[in-house]
């Protein structure tokens, strides 16, 4: 049995990660410091799997904590990397914040593949690493723009970081590019839990709805869009997940042809701010309170995936629809409000 290292274990795409994997059939140990994830999380993944997940308090910035990591576990095969702060407004306003924190975690999880000679790495990557793209749908190829946020210029330089990795180390990589993961799992035990006010539109339309705000900002609706609102490819947690253990078995059945490819994560649909809200005022019968505020700094106005490579490479088939994503992302909100009640 395979042992696969995520990093950000106790985080919204990593948990449903880790659910994947254990259903596949890995064996999964995760480092998470918990600085933006809830340690109860993991609990809930062993609900679901019925497998204790062994988790390490590590600050991944620390490279003596993170290499004491892969001494422990020397038959560690594959790592997928998701620890990193991910909010673009905040990136804004503290950027070295974020350059100090997702790239020197990055370095140091690399230095101990290259010491343990690890021979599998999965990258969480994002579409922000296309900026403004000049052409939608955007492929793989599609050239990158300068980033609109430090959280992309982060991506992108992370990115770079592992071309020239792979360049010199045996290690085979694979960068995956999401677009927009929303909804939760289908048994409603994990989901999104923002700290603090949400940056993203999901959390921010669910907590609207059930109240803990008392209203949400659709940041401009004068946009070259057909509403006037951003376009973006919105995609379910699950099927995120899913494409990660793939991505992992296509390295493990040496199916790659370099050692180092990026695959583009979302639907292909672009769908825009003010249909996403309605997709969830239909699914949720709650009529939402919104309005309309000036653009927000670091938005990319409209952005969605061609994915024909990961459909076609890694036989990654997409199961959850917008409707479906809204819904399963209301039910979490209710399930997290009931908890925090009883």
């Amino acid at each position: 049995m395979s042992k696969i290292l995520v990093t950000g274990g106790s985080g919204y795409i990593g948990s449903h990660t880790i659910v994947d994997l254990i259903e596949n059939g890995y064996d999964v140990i995760s480092v998470d410091n918990n600085s933006r994830s809830q340690p109860f999380i993991l609990d809930r993944v062993e609900n679901i799997t019925g497998k204790k997940i062994k988790n390490y308090k590590v600050d991944l910035c620390d490279f003596d904590d993170t290499h004491a990591i892969f001494m422990e576990n020397p038959d560690i095969t594959g790592i997928i990397h998701f620890a990193a702060y991910k909010a673009v407004g905040e990136s804004v306003e503290m950027p070295l914040v974020y350059y100090e924190n997702n790239l020197n975690s990055l370095l140091n999880v690399l230095k101990c593949a290259r010491d343990f000679s690890t021979p599998y790495f999965v990258f969480s990557s994002s579409c922000t690493v296309y900026g403004n793209p000049d052409k939608i749908p955007v492929v793989e190829t599609t050239p990158t723009k300068p980033a609109e946020s430090p959280y992309g210029a982060t991506k992108q330089m992370g990115e770079q970081i592992l071309t020239d990795f792979a360049k010199v180390f045996d290690t085979n990589v694979i960068a995956l590019r999401y677009f927009n993961p929303v909804g939760a799992h289908p048994s409603i035990e994990i989901g999104e839990v923002p700290i603090g006010r949400p940056q993203n539109l999901v959390p921010a339309i669910t907590q609207t709805a059930i109240g803990k705000l008392p209203k949400m900002t659709v940041f401009g609706d004068d946009y070259d869009t057909r509403d006037g609102s951003c376009v973006r490819d919105f995609i379910h947690v699950s099927d995120i997940a899913h494409a990660h253990t793939l991505a992992i078995k296509y390295l493990e059945e040496v199916k790659n042809k370099s050692n180092y490819e990026i695959f583009n994560l979302g639907t292909g649909n672009g769908v825009t701010v003010l249909e996403a809200i309605r997709s969830f005022e239909k699914v949720s019968g709650v009529k939402l309170n919104y309005e309309i505020g000036p653009r927000r700094p670091g938005d990319v106005i409209a952005i969605y995936a061609n994915n024909d490579h990961a459909v076609n490479t890694l036989g990654w088939e997409i199961k959850y629809g917008l409707d479906a994503m809204m819904e399963t992302a209301w039910k979490w909100e209710q399930q997290l409000s009931k908890e925090k009640q009883a």
